[in-house]
């Protein structure tokens, strides 16, 4: 069950306590749209000991799907991907690239919009990595499942490229937007957390909504 909404002060509180597995993080509150505030996971703004700590925590719970190969999204998946495969005691990761490149191409490329951007972008996998994840059962990791706008293009990426996604870790979850979009492939999110949406209360208070829905 969700927490019950709860309000905090505009004007006084600018971050929100997130528990990520073990560990306890100040998150900051930004604005993205005119009625949508975020609590901002940058995950390689807490240090090298918090993503170690986490990304062996969000392996143990991926390794009962007993994935052959790590994927995750450039930049800010990064840290991510090198943790969860070290803890899981593989060696190679796949990261796909929302930032276009000579050597990327368009031949495994799918659009997505991302909420922290508000712009239309396109996911690309590097032809040269997709023996990599070709025939393989592959743990998709991000550090927050959001709209799941970004997740549901790395899926259908993969699976054109013959991956098998077995399971999709996460930092944490925010909102339930994501299970509207990722439908079925919803049932394979596991994460360390959970965070609300914010959304500007009639009396100038923040209130949370763990619902993803403004009303």
């Amino acid at each position: 069950m969700a927490p019950a909404r709860q309000h905090l002060a505009i004007e006084h509180e600018r971050t929100y306590r997130a528990t990520v597995g073990s560990q306890a993080v100040d998150l900051p509150l930004v604005q993205v749209a005119d009625d949508v505030t975020i609590a901002l996971l940058i995950c390689v703004d807490h240090g090298v000991a918090f993503s170690e700590t986490a990304g062996r925590e969000l392996a143990d719970l991926l390794r009962d799907a007993e994935p052959d190969v790590v994927v995750s999204v450039a930049t800010m998946g990064i840290p991510l991907a090198i943790e969860v495969t070290r803890a899981l005691g593989h060696d190679d990761y796949v990261i796909l690239h929302k930032t276009p490149k000579i050597h990327l191409g368009n031949t495994w490329a799918e659009p997505v919009r991302s909420i922290t951007t508000g712009a239309d972008q396109t996911l690309r996998l590097d032809p040269a990595r997709v023996d990599a994840v070709r025939g393989r059962r592959v743990a998709v990791v991000d550090d927050v499942v959001s709209t799941g706008a970004s997740l549901r293009a790395a899926l259908n990426l993969l699976r054109r490229a013959g991956a098998n996604p077995v399971v999709v870790g996460s930092f944490l979850i925010e909102g339930q937007q994501w299970r509207g979009a990722l439908g079925p492939d919803a049932a394979l999110v596991r994460s360390l957390g959970a965070i609300p949406l914010f959304h500007a209360g009639a009396d100038g208070h923040l209130v949370e909504d763990w619902s993803g829905d403004p009303s």
